[in-house]
């Protein structure tokens, strides 16, 4: 079975300037960790708010990566236009789909045999539920996805949906959140974590494990 590798070396990253649809997109691409039992799945991660200081370098989507590589799951964590080596304007989430889009064409074409997932935190929660419908991840992770902030209408998430959400978030109304979810004919998985804000302060830990016991039931078995 032919399966084009990404540029880069177990143990290493690569950062790369790819063409997306306003100028170049700053992608870091990394495999899984040395011994890790290798999956078929490549995960694309999505960065908060890019006029708030989101980045791909965010320490809750650097997590997100880190831990998805102790699976066996090659990442690839991109900027959105604007922010670092990517070109244009923030686009409120619209251009930025278009951007998650390109990524994702890129992805599929380097490993078209992989299973696709999605993640996001807070503002990367929203654009890559709204770019689901589209885009058919074969899982979703949805971390602080900013409920009452953006407009969620028309989203489609997969089966495999996974949802955290800090109880002391500050910025995301953890309430809006459940209320929210329960308002959705859509199957997820919600975990709550207690005495947790929205940027995870000393909780990153939690949050790993939390995302280690959501996703590991889904490896090894295509959706």
């Amino acid at each position: 079975m032919h399966k084009p590798s990404f540029p880069v070396a177990p143990g290493e990253t690569a950062c790369i300037a790819l063409e997306g649809p306003v100028g170049p997109l700053e992608v870091l691409i990394d495999l899984p960790k040395a011994d890790a039992p290798v999956q078929p799945i490549v995960a694309i991660i999505c960065h908060p708010l890019s006029t708030e200081g989101g980045t791909l370098h965010n320490k809750v989507v650097t997590m997100t990566a880190t831990t998805l590589r102790e699976l066996g799951i090659a990442t690839v964590r991109f900027n959105f236009r604007s922010v670092g080596g990517s070109a244009g304007e923030f686009d409120h989430g619209v251009g930025e789909q278009e951007d998650l889009k390109a990524v994702t064409a890129w992805v599929r074409q380097q490993r078209p045999d992989d299973r696709l997932w999605l993640a996001g935190f807070s503002f990367g929660a929203f654009v890559s539920l709204k770019a689901a419908a589209e885009l058919q991840p074969e899982a979703l992770i949805s971390i602080a996805p900013p409920a009452g902030r953006w407009d969620f209408g028309g989203i489609a998430p997969p089966a495999r949906w996974l949802v955290i959400q800090g109880e002391q978030d500050e910025i995301v109304d953890p309430q809006a959140v459940y209320q929210w979810l329960d308002s959705l004919d859509a199957p997820h998985e919600l975990v709550r974590m207690p005495d947790t804000s929205h940027f995870f302060h000393r909780k990153l830990i939690d949050l790993r494990g939390a995302l280690t016991h959501g996703v590991k039931h889904w490896l090894g078995t295509a959706a």
